[in-house]
């Protein structure tokens, strides 16, 4: 069972397509908002082009990147939104967290 966010999102996609250490470099590269080619992705990187297509197929999948066709090529972006969701998800379970040890506090200083 997965925790939804209150309009009822999961968000278990988005944690794990993030949660390869890969997949994280690809969304760190496209952070700088441009499009990039899965061709620039693989350069300097120690994966081949097909293994980095499989790594934004995924990150597609969970709706972090989007592709677009230009020609030949698929130019892949970040869509940032995701992931600014599963962030205000965290922020909220972090701030439910923090009230409950406040009460287990007051309840044993008492």
């Amino acid at each position: 069972m997965s925790r939804k966010n209150p309009s009822g999102v999961d968000h278990a996609p988005v944690f794990a397509a993030l949660g390869d250490d890969t997949r994280l470099s690809l969304v760190a590269r496209l952070a700088n908002g441009r499009r990039h080619s899965i061709s620039q992705l693989a350069a300097g990187s120690q994966f081949t082009r097909q293994a980095i297509t499989k790594h934004l197929h995924v990150l597609e999948g969970a709706g972090i990147v989007h592709s677009v066709r230009a020609g030949r090529e698929s130019l892949f972006a970040l869509d940032p939104q995701p992931i600014q969701e599963v962030a205000a998800y965290l922020d909220l379970v972090s701030k439910e967290w923090d009230m409950a040890l406040e009460r287990l506090k007051n309840l044993v200083e008492e």
